[in-house]
C-alpha cells in the first residue's frame, strides 16, 4: 500500500500512535523529525481526504434536491 492509498483511518490511527509515542517520549531524539514528517504528511492527508468528501457530499445532497 503506497502512502496515498492509505485510509483515512488507517492515517488517523498512525497519527495517535505518533502522539502516544511523543507523549510517552519513547521517541529516541534522532528519530523525532522523521516521525514528525510522517505527521505532517499524514496529516495533511486526512485533510485532503474530508475536503473530497465534504465537497462529494455536498454534491450529493444538490443532486437530491434536484430531483425532488
Amino acid at each position: 500500500m503506497s502512502k496515498k492509498d492509505i485510509s483515512y483511518s488507517d492515517a488517523l490511527n498512525e497519527l495517535n500512535e505518533i502522539a502516544g509515542e511523543i507523549e510517552n517520549e519513547s521517541i529516541a531524539v534522532d528519530e523525532l523529525t522523521i516521525k514528525l514528517r510522517r505527521a505532517s504528511e499524514l496529516i495533511t492527508l486526512c485533510r485532503a481526504k474530508l475536503r473530497l468528501t465534504e465537497e462529494e457530499v455536498k454534491k450529493i445532497i444538490g443532486e437530491m434536491g434536484e430531483s425532488s
